[in-house]
């Protein structure tokens, strides 16, 4: 007898249909699994036969044959466990036929026949979706994630003796869940700007580069608050729409990292990878491709404290996904495309000991800075927006009684300034001033005479690229946008020119 049931599998970030195909024959009695399965989804068979027998049904004597289709793609992962189970017992005869049909199934199975929680159970749902099926049998766990697709009856089941009762008495436990009311833009951050003594100039760097999401860069000798500043970045960011949520969410069920207890992200993720992280953990990659650091920070932010000490390696990795906001890792198996649309902030000493241009501490030699500088290529340095000075804070500063400006005040300084982006953008598919193309900033960015000259002296005199100049003009479209205003004046320029910080470095060297 044959029986079908459909499941799913994750190809990139998405999810595509998989119909477990079960064929209980005659002969020799064995179990074999085709379809390319790689080990996890071999082993299925053991725990497949041993979760029946201890839900209290016969495992049967006969050649059982089990195919994933399509069969030329890799299976991964014990998802496939329950439809396994349901396909045998199918084919036994305990499940009527028609019980399964238009229902999608995943789940592994333990030995005891309780069904445990997958990963990437939201981009199978989806696909299920697309795919036109309408309802769902998941694990206990993952319900309230996979609910979060719209126009799906999600079941969350225990244990395989309560779903085959069920499912034979055409029972229907629906989970409900409502993604707008899960999602809220309300923000608790335990770090606050508040907490930083002095450093205005960095903080108002901070404020432009939140508000367009532009990558920034803090420079400065050890101690002057740049690891502190770049934690509390999070907090001044503007909230996550539900798309973005629904995105993040994606990418992070299929990395197994879901939190049971709220299965939609609602708060922008911060990834702060160590300097010893490998190539394959920041840009994504390994013998079954995952996503990596720079994907986990999708729609968030990804700190690099202490830039020079990663390897170069790794550093020019993320080159191509700075600027096309999304990474394609190719394998013999095929090709696979996460998305990485990240704010990235960085740290770094201005040289090998720290105090370069901070105090007289300094003993390095041009040769040493020089060679310290140069692990960061220019062409990554280009792709940096904003590179900022950190100087030492002053006594005075710290003994300050004023009060100092909080993240919450500074967030509505950036909302309003995305807000002004939003609307001007609603039709472009772009949401931030860093997205702009070169025609899009011929269109939306456009300088006066005085603006111009002034544009041309600090292209001729800095010797930007092309792509600094752009990055220029993308900065001071969003310095307008704080200010209010819809023209770009010199004041707005200039202050994008100057946050240049390593050119003049070089420059001095």
């Amino acid at each position: 007898m044959l029986a079908k049931v459909i499941s799913g599998a994750i190809q990139g970030i998405d999810g595509y249909i998989v119909e477990v195909e079960v064929d209980l024959s005659r002969g020799m009695p064995m179990f074999e699994l085709v379809g390319l399965p790689d080990s996890a989804v071999k082993e299925s068979k053991d725990r497949v036969r041993t979760a029946i027998k201890n839900t209290g049904y016969q495992f049967p004597v006969k050649r059982i044959t089990v195919n994933l289709a399509p069969a030329d793609t890799k299976k991964e992962g014990p998802a496939y466990d329950l439809p396994i189970a349901l396909g045998i017992l199918t084919c036994m005869g305990i499940i009527t036929p028609d019980a399964l049909k238009g229902i999608f199934f995943a789940g592994e199975l333990s030995l005891d026949g309780s069904i445990r929680q997958v990963t990437g159970v939201l981009p199978m749902a989806l696909a299920a979706k697309k795919a036109g099926y309408t309802r769902a049998v998941l694990p206990r766990e993952n319900a309230e994630e996979a609910a979060l697709v719209s126009q799906m009856d999600i079941m969350g089941a225990d244990g395989l003796g309560e779903l085959i009762r069920r499912v034979n008495a055409g029972e229907w436990a629906r989970t409900n869940v409502n993604p707008a009311e899960m999602f809220t833009t309300e923000r608790e951050h335990a770090l606050d700007f508040s907490e930083v003594k002095g450093q205005t100039a960095v903080k108002r760097a901070l404020t432009v580069a939140a508000a367009g999401f532009h990558n920034i860069i803090l420079i400065g000798p050890p101690g002057s608050g740049k690891t502190m500043m770049a934690k509390r970045l999070l907090g001044i960011l503007p909230g996550l729409t539900l798309d973005e949520s629904l995105e993040v969410t994606k990418i992070y069920s299929i990395s197994g990292l879901i939190n049971n207890r709220k299965a939609l992200i609602t708060t922008r993720p911060f990834r702060a990878p160590h300097h010893t992280a490998s190539t394959a953990s920041l840009a994504g990659g390994g013998r079954h491709p995952k996503p990596g650091e720079i994907s986990l920070a999708h729609n968030g932010v990804l700190f690099l404290d202490e830039l020079p000490e990663f390897k170069k390696t790794a550093l020019e990795a993320l080159r191509q996904p700075l600027e096309d906001r999304e990474i394609t890792i190719s394998r013999v198996g095929g090709a696979y495309t996460y998305p990485c649309f990240f704010l990235l902030a960085a740290s770094m000493n201005p040289c090998p000991c720290g105090y370069y241009g901070a105090s007289d501490r300094c003993h390095c030699t041009i040769n040493e800075i020089t060679k310290y500088l140069s692990k960061i290529s220019g062409p990554m340095l280009d792709r940096i927006d904003i590179q900022v000075e950190a100087p030492f804070v002053n006594y005075s500063a710290l003994q300050t009684s004023q009060p100092a400006i909080t993240s919450a005040q500074i967030r509505a300084q950036v909302t309003a300034a995305v807000e002004i982006q939003r609307q001007r953008y609603v039709n472009q598919n772009i949401r931030f001033n860093s997205q702009l193309t070169a025609s899009q900033i011929e269109a939306y960015c456009p300088l006066a005479a005085e603006e111009e000259e002034l544009m041309r002296k600090a292209f001729d005199r800095m010797n930007l690229s092309a792509r600094a100049y752009h990055k220029c003009l993308r900065l001071a479209r969003t310095i307008a946008d704080l200010d209010g205003s819809d023209q770009i004046f010199s004041n707005h320029l200039a202050e994008a020119i100057q946050y240049r910080s390593l050119d003049r470095i070089k420059g001095n060297l």
